[in-house]
This record gives structure tokens, C-alpha cells and sequence, in this order.
């Protein structure tokens, strides 16, 4: 593959400490494809700041390896830098991951979509859940969105198979059927339901359902139990975003805001997020505490968004595919207010300037995420230690900027005319 290097370390190598390098990738490791120099040089103006931590982005074009970069610190108080295989703590990132398992289960005969979850999970019918369909829990639609009364303490948001219990016994919040982002409960429930069908838990699913059969190993939920060394210190914290919560309970009128804070808001969640031995990284919250790199994370992508398949490797089907692509509802939801154009399980893909109608993927506080674009091939991913500021949900948007360049870089090279992201599928505006 010809690459354009960004330093004579090469790809797979990490920078030395503390080194900057010379040219416009200063501090920047890996390399970049000719025509996607703009992105190296953001990544570099970028990570060089003090204090912002560190990253990696992976770009993948079907079975090409466009971009693959890091840059900045894993641990600002020892100064240890970013490595390739650095695990970034992705929070609503997680959730993605979380649904592919489920689609696993499914492109196995084990569940169907349109099934009540409860046919599964008897448990689950309590409540008066008994009608809710896995469609509609991958939709964000099952009204199990609150937070705290599943976690009313760090003890409970801390047991997950406690916690996969509480929802199944709890009555919905409000009237299934609407898209109301889970926040956090949603990996519970997807943790629950596979372990209804397989007697295992979630994060050992991802590991012999997603993991081995894509051959990568920076896919976890939770710290991993060995490459403790991967797992990169956070930069900033949850506090400020979740002090707005008090706030919020008493503003008269807005309903909306206070519902989807109440989403994520329990007590202690930002404690299980603090500091390099944070307690939220050592239990599983499929919906929050993925740790992942960009290199596993855009493989996974990869496959989604070529038929099921990356590098020789099928991870599911291609009717499995087309299923997870179709569009499940355009509703404004009910907490994050604007439509999120929910897929089974994802969201659509947000890149400034383009609309890419095919395009799905997770994006998570603090700026990371991942997408696939079915129609163009395209991957892309982005994992980072920093939260930047830290009052707002998605970072600075330096994942939103990496896109667009990402999208115009590809279109340039396949011309004037070029459908989607630049590969094959209906036009879209830019």
C-alpha cells in the first residue's frame, strides 16, 4: 500500500516521549494517504496543545487503510505518550459495539428482531413489558431510559448483572414505542437479553463473537484484564456535565433537557469516572465504558460497511447488514430532542457538509466514535482520553472536523460527480 509516512517510526510504532517531531505532522505517528494530508495536520495542531491528552484516528476504504495516526499523551503525569494500540475510553461509542454483538446473536438464528424481548428474557415481561420487541429496545423505544432508579448508588451502578436485573423487573418510564435515548441502561439491556440466550455475559461475547472473528484485540468493555499499559489516564471528567442536572429539575418547561440528563445522571457516575483507577472501568456498562483503539474500532466498521466483511474476515451476513442499515424511525427523540435517525442499534452518521444518507455508526461523549458508510466502503474512527471542554457533550467536534476532511479528501480522488462519501449508492447533496 503506498503511504506517506509521518515519521520515520512508521506505523505500528509509537512516538518516544515527549518527542515533537519537525513539518506539519509534528507529534503525530503512523502515516496518511496522499490527498489526505489535512488530516495529519489537524491531528498535530491539535495534540500538541497542552493538556488536551491524546488519540487515534483510523480512515479504512473497503480493504484500504487510508489514514491510521496517533499523537499527544496517554498519561499527562508521566508524560507517556499515545501509542497505536492505546484503549480510549469511548462512552455512547460502546453502545455500537454493544448492538453488533446483538446482531451476531441474530445473524445466528438465536433471536428476531420483531420477537418481544421477553420471549427470551421471561423476566423481562414484568412491568408490563411483555409486548416490547428487540426492535424496539435496539431503537432506543422500550421507555427504560432513567437512570437512577436502576443505580441509585456507586454500589448499584457498579453491578451490572444487578443492574440487568432491575430493568427487567422495572415498569417502563414512560409509554413504550417513541425514541427516548437510553443512555446508559440501553447496554444493560442488551446485556441482559444476550444473557438470556447464551448463559454469558456481554463482554464475553464481544470477545468470541466480535473479537476473534475480526482478528483484532482493542475491543473491551471495562479494562482489559491483561495490556493494563493500553488503558490511557482521562483527561477532565463528568462532573461539570452532570452538575447541570440539579439545574435542570428546576427549570419549568423543559422537559426535554431534564429528561435526557435524567438519563444519565445517578449518583457517583462521576466518581466511577475519575482518575486512572476509576472504578466504572472495572465492571461492564456496554453502553458507556468501552475501551477501545480506532485500529479495532474501524475494522469493525469496515465490515459493516462492506457487506459484513473486512479482510478476508465475515463478521455477518449481508442480509444482517442490509437489515441493520434501513432506517427505523426519524423521530425527534424524546431526550436528545433532534432525530437521531435510528438504525437497528446506530445512529446516523453526522459529517458537516455532507449528508450521506447511508451512513450509521455511534458516537460518544467527549468526542469519540466510529461510522460506516455502505455506500462508499468507508470507515472511520476515532478514540481519545481527553474531554474537551468538559461541560459539553461532544468534546471540541474534533471527530465532526475529521470527518468532513476525511469525506472531501475521498471525493477529490474520486472526482467531480462522485455519489455518497465517493463510492457507489444514490447522490447526495454536500
Amino acid at each position: 500500500m503506498t503511504t506517506k509516512p509521518l515519521s520515520d517510526r512508521g506505523a505500528g510504532r509509537s512516538p518516544a516521549s515527549g518527542a515533537t517531531g519537525a513539518g506539519p505532522f509534528a507529534g503525530v505517528g503512523g502515516y496518511v494517504e496522499p490527498g489526505f494530508e489535512a488530516i495529519g495536520k489537524l491531528f498535530s495542531r491539535t495534540f500538541r496543545a497542552a493538556g488536551r491528552g491524546g488519540g487515534s484516528f483510523v480512515v479504512r476504504h473497503r480493504d484500504r487503510v487510508l489514514v491510521d495516526i496517533w499523537a499527544g499523551v496517554a498519561d499527562p503525569a508521566s508524560g507517556q505518550p499515545w501509542r497505536r494500540d492505546s484503549l480510549g475510553l469511548s462512552f455512547s461509542t460502546s453502545k455500537g459495539v454493544a448492538s453488533t454483538v446483538i446482531h451476531r446473536l441474530a445473524d445466528q438464528g438465536l433471536l428476531d428482531y420483531d420477537e418481544p424481548v421477553a420471549t427470551y428474557w421471561p423476566e423481562f415481561r414484568a412491568g408490563g413489558k411483555g409486548a416490547i420487541t428487540v426492535r424496539q429496545l435496539l431503537t432506543h423505544q422500550a421507555g427504560l431510559d432513567r437512570l437512577r432508579p436502576i443505580a441509585p448508588d456507586l454500589p448499584a451502578l457498579l453491578d451490572h448483572v444487578g443492574a440487568e436485573q432491575r430493568l427487567a423487573a422495572r415498569t417502563p418510564d414512560h409509554r413504550p414505542g417513541r425514541p427516548a435515548y437510553h443512555a446508559v441502561t440501553y447496554g444493560w439491556l442488551l446485556g441482559g437479553l444476550a444473557r438470556a440466550i447464551t448463559g454469558r455475559g456481554i463482554d464475553e461475547l464481544l470477545a468470541s463473537e466480535v473479537s476473534e472473528p475480526l482478528g483484532v484485540d482493542g475491543l473491551h468493555f471495562g479494562r482489559p484484564r491483561a495490556g493494563g499499559e493500553r488503558v490511557p489516564t482521562l483527561v477532565g471528567g463528568l462532573g461539570p456535565l452532570l452538575g447541570l442536572v440539579p439545574a435542570a429539575a428546576l427549570l419549568p418547561g423543559f422537559a426535554s433537557p431534564r429528561r435526557g440528563l435524567e438519563s444519565v445522571y445517578a449518583p457517583g457516575l462521576a466518581a466511577a469516572f475519575t482518575g486512572r483507577d476509576a472504578p466504572g472501568l472495572d465492571t461492564v456498562m456496554p453502553a458507556v465504558n468501552g475501551m477501545f483503539s480506532a485500529e479495532s474500532l474501524a475494522t469493525l466498521y469496515g465490515a459493516l460497511a462492506n457487506g459484513g466483511s473486512v479482510d478476508g474476515r465475515q463478521l455477518l451476513s449481508p442480509e444482517t447488514v442490509r437489515r441493520i442499515e434501513r432506517v427505523e424511525s426519524r423521530a425527534p427523540d424524546l431526550n436528545v430532542v433532534i432525530p437521531m435517525i435510528w438504525r437497528l442499534g446506530y445512529h446516523q452518521a453526522f459529517v458537516p457538509g455532507a449528508w450521506l444518507p447511508r451512513a450509521f455508526g455511534h458516537f460518544g461523549y467527549a468526542g469519540s466514535g466510529a461510522w460506516a458508510d455502505p455506500a462508499s466502503g468507508l470507515s472511520v474512527a476515532f478514540v481519545t482520553n481527553r474531554i474537551y471542554p468538559p461541560h459539553t457533550p461532544f468534546g471540541d467536534l474534533l471527530l465532526y472536523r475529521l470527518s468532513q476532511l476525511t469525506v472531501a479528501a475521498l471525493r477529490r480522488r474520486r472526482g467531480p460527480g462522485a455519489s455518497s462519501a465517493g463510492g457507489d449508492g444514490a447522490a447526495a447533496p454536500a
